[in-house]
């Protein structure tokens, strides 16, 4: 079966669209790329939708025109990748995240969380053609679920080990990791109870912000870390960043742009200025951050660590 995935991160810069074709099923699933890419937003609707993710007001006719944009958007997506490919069946469409809140068990009134992607699926299905499935997020809180991360058990079928125990960490605007524990542990019926997934905390959400601040708007990313690169961290910064509470708290967990976003790179800032940093130190700093908090989490929360790099399947965002 063909398929189109498409999906816009925390990072806002772009839709990625790809287009693969399907077989088999659970372990012996099987997935083959055709085609991908990414497709810049236009630079006015990406302004606006950083804007709404930092809080910007909107009335209901312009929350819903912003909400037709962003599905035109991922609509003209999945009609470039498909030329000159075979046609998809159907579309799998995550949307713009624009809101997330996660579920908090002390809220005795909303203790389910609430995330609100815009680009609606039924918008993309008229305007391609193709059946398309959406607004996966919602359906995962409905049942108790954080929302996010949500592909742990496709990551279980395609990258799991009879013997290795493994982990995929996802580093984009946020950063997350899948679990895989050994397949031939457990009994099959029990191994995806077994599977964890949990946001590790910021990507390049924070570096993306300061690269924005400190190029005064002209930049929106440090293309390939190279202005981090010429700077030092430093440690005991970044050692006070990480007792920040959001690392303490015990998986499952998520996170976004509500809590890693403007606001606190603020206070990055400000606690940067104690240490007389420089805009390179700085960078270098926030990029230790994303680092130093993925191995936190690591061995703070996993039922077993990876043995070597070799069971630890990373995927970056590769224009930060």
């Amino acid at each position: 079966m063909n398929i189109i995935g498409l999906i816009s991160g925390t990072s806002v810069d772009g839709i990625d669209a790809a287009l693969v074709k399907i077989s088999g099923h659970t372990f012996d699933l099987q997935v083959r790329c055709i085609a991908a890419n990414t497709y810049p937003y236009p630079a006015a609707l990406r302004e606006q939708i950083l804007a709404v993710c930092g809080g910007a007001a909107l009335s209901m006719a312009e929350l819903a025109q912003l909400d037709d944009a962003i599905a035109h958007a991922f609509a003209e997506a999945a009609i470039a990748i498909q030329a000159p490919q075979p046609c998809a069946e159907l579309i799998g469409s995550h949307g713009q995240t624009v809101f997330h809140r996660p579920p908090d068990p002390q809220n005795s009134r909303f203790p389910l969380g609430y995330s609100l992607q815009l680009g609606r699926g039924a918008l993309i299905a008229a305007l391609t053609g193709i059946p398309t499935i959406s607004n996966f997020r919602a359906a995962d809180i409905a049942l108790g679920g954080q929302g996010a991360p949500l592909v742990p058990p496709i990551d279980a079928c395609l990258f799991s080990h009879p013997t290795e125990y493994r982990c995929v960490q996802n580093i984009g605007g946020i950063g997350n990791v899948a679990y895989l524990p050994a397949t031939k542990s457990l009994d099959p019926k029990d191994f995806f109870s077994k599977v964890k997934g949990w946001d590790t905390g910021p990507g390049n959400s924070l570096l993306d912000l300061a690269v924005t601040r400190l190029s005064q708007g002209e930049k929106t990313f440090d293309q390939d870390g190279a202005w981090a690169a010429q700077g030092t961290p430093c440690l005991p910064l970044v050692q006070r960043w990480l007792a920040q509470d959001f690392f303490q708290q015990l998986p499952p967990k998520s996170t976004g742009r509500e809590l890693f976003g403007w606001n606190y790179v603020q206070r990055c800032f400000k606690d940067a200025a104690e240490f007389d940093l420089s805009a390179v130190d700085i960078l270098a700093s926030l990029t230790e951050l994303t680092a130093a908090s993925i191995a936190q989490e690591y061995r703070q929360f996993l039922p077993q660590l990876p043995i070597g790099w070799c069971s630890v399947v990373v995927a970056v965002a590769m224009a930060t």
